[in-house]
């Protein structure tokens, strides 16, 4: 029987249409018909963008306790996509392997909102592919993980592992930056070493054809949710066997 998936991200932004021509245009992916919705992604096993237009006139700012925080696009070559994304003068930070985590790079959607992009491979380490300069990023692009914020684990662990039956494949902790890092997927993948603090299964991670959640356990303050019609992140879609859908938020 066919697993659930982590179906979209739905965003509420100002202006979906040209937010959906930015992913499009400088990260590769392409409108998805297949739905109602202004959406795009990078199709197979991935998560799509759903744009939905806000009623709410003030700009969107991100705030490190809201719910939603980001995505992450994994891809072979990072060095190689950062070099186009300057090349097309799009601000963004310059390839740095973060702590045992990633090789990873950000940018920002012309909404504000946070776009993470993570090799798959750790620096320094071989490519699995050499990024080719003719295609989006290099090639190979996926939209790889969804990351929400919470400040009760627990509460997470029952809906995504005992409620939706995901699988929990790793932790990252953080400690001198106050959080720690928790990944679930609907996969019957088994991580290449059992124990979940692993530093190897981390690029393996990386390199997964499907879309990922994680969470970013706060080990201080309060997370808060947006409220209807505000620009920011609405909800995760997670779509069932027989197309029954589940909401996340």
């Amino acid at each position: 029987m066919p697993l659930p998936k982590i179906a979209a991200l739905a965003l509420t932004v100002s202006d979906p249409d040209g937010l959906a021509a930015f992913y499009c245009d400088i990260l590769g992916m392409r409108s998805m018909e297949d739905t109602s919705a202004v959406a795009v992604g990078y199709g197979g096993e991935n998560a799509r963008l759903e744009f939905a237009a806000s009623t709410d006139s003030a700009p969107y700012r991100t705030d490190r306790n809201d719910r939603y925080w980001k995505i992450a696009i994994t891809l072979p070559d990072l060095d190689c996509a950062h070099r186009q994304l300057r090349a097309r003068g799009i601000e963004v930070t310059a390839p740095n392997q973060f702590r045992d985590i990633a090789y990873m790079s950000h940018l920002a959607d012309p909404q504000g909102n946070t776009i993470e992009l993570i090799q798959h491979t750790f620096g320094g380490n071989p490519l699995t592919r050499k990024g080719d300069e003719a295609q989006p990023l290099g090639g190979g692009a996926r939209l790889g993980l969804i990351t929400l914020r919470t400040d009760d684990l627990d509460a997470e662990f029952r809906t995504c592992r005992d409620e939706l039956g995901m699988r929990y494949l790793s932790r990252q902790d953080v400690p001198d930056f106050d959080f720690c890092l928790y990944f679930f997927a609907f996969t019957d993948e088994a991580t290449p070493v059992p124990e979940v603090n692993a530093v190897e299964n981390r690029e393996w991670l990386w390199q997964r054809p499907y879309t990922v959640l994680e969470f970013q356990h706060r080990k201080a303050g309060r997370i808060a949710r947006r409220s209807s019609g505000q620009k920011g992140a609405a909800a995760v879609l997670i779509e069932n066997p027989g197309a029954h859908r589940t909401v996340l938020r």
